[in-house]
């Protein structure tokens, strides 16, 4: 079979002819038809990702695609199930061997682009602003980022949680997009200044900031007493650093989500997650952007399109 992959930290990956991998006992083999990228894939090709496989090893975590075949005394999804699965590796190739408990059997109206999708960026914004902030309707939600993977479902999500949103994006064009996704209040980062801009706007109960760096200290001053502050990630680059005292005085909130990592402590939290989710989906109440497609051969473009931050919503590697 056809794999993407990863042979050393310091040269690029290459698209090669690999064994097909045979299931284990617990496992599924899928018959992958998209995946979709992740800032992960790209910081796991140098070997920076906190869950970086061993090498050599085929990148991208988040997949959907057909069950083709099962291990011993596996149960779970029954062979030809469309599914989607977080397997954390193994995404870019024709078939990859995971854990069957972890599969997620996908509405019949959802496309395998968007199921592949869909998982991490839906999950990441219901789990943040659900589970870990437990957002109320009517607060203020600040979604940095906003017309980025995982920025477009907080405004989606914040939405239907009842949110007023407030989406800082760069530029008219990504602005669009995120006013689209149902944002109440635009700012544009190149231009406007974030803090006067919310506080303007009444301020912040919940940040949702996958960006970190100038985006973040500049919500963090933005917020009203007892807010709540969420690092997704750092795609700015710079890991801010959080000064104690103004949390104190303000009774401010920091909560991280690292959303695959509920996988391995407290798998509850996504499967119900992505159960609303995939309801949610069913009743036509979320809209996954998927912007730019590649075929598998060209992946190593797709993850340049994503580093090079071209890319509105998901970028999505395909099989076909």
């Amino acid at each position: 079979m056809r794999a993407f992959l990863t042979e050393a930290f310091d040269s690029p990956a290459k698209l090669k002819n690999i064994q097909m991998p045979i299931p284990s006992k617990g496992e599924a083999r899928i018959n992958i038809k998209a995946c979709a990228l992740n800032f992960a894939d790209i910081l796991m090709q140098k070997g920076t990702y906190q869950d970086t496989p061993e090498l050599p090893f085929v990148g991208g975590l988040e997949i959907s695609g057909i069950v083709d075949d099962l291990g011993l005394e596996t149960y779970g999804p029954t062979i030809g199930a469309r599914v989607a699965v977080f397997g954390g590796q193994g995404g870019f190739a024709e078939y990859g061997c995971f854990d069957a408990n972890r599969m997620v059997v996908i509405p019949d109206n959802m496309s395998f682009e968007e199921a592949a999708a869909f998982q991490v960026a839906y999950g990441t914004s219901h789990v943040a602003l659900n589970y870990r902030a437990k957002m109320q309707p009517g607060e203020t939600l600040l979604v940095l980022g906003a017309a980025g993977g995982v920025g477009l479902t907080a405004i989606e999500v914040g939405k239907l949680m009842g949110a007023r949103v407030i989406a800082c994006a760069r530029g008219a064009e990504k602005l669009e997009i995120a006013r689209k996704a149902g944002a109440d209040h635009l700012i544009d980062s190149d231009t406007q200044d974030l803090r006067a801009e919310v506080l303007a706007l009444g301020g912040a109960d919940v940040v949702y900031d996958p960006i970190g760096g100038d985006l973040w200290k500049a919500a963090f001053r933005a917020c009203k007493p007892d807010a709540r502050l969420i690092p997704i990630g750092f795609a700015g680059g710079e890991v801010p650093q959080i000064p104690a005292n103004h949390v104190m005085v303000k009774n401010l909130t920091i909560l991280g989500v690292y959303w695959g990592a509920y996988l391995k402590f407290k798998p509850e939290v996504v499967t119900d997650s992505l159960r609303d989710l995939f309801d949610w989906y069913s009743q036509g109440k979320l809209t996954p952007h998927i912007s730019h497609r590649f075929p598998l051969e060209d992946t190593a473009e797709a993850l340049a399109t994503l580093k090079a931050r071209k890319s509105t919503g998901k970028v999505v590697v395909t099989m076909d």
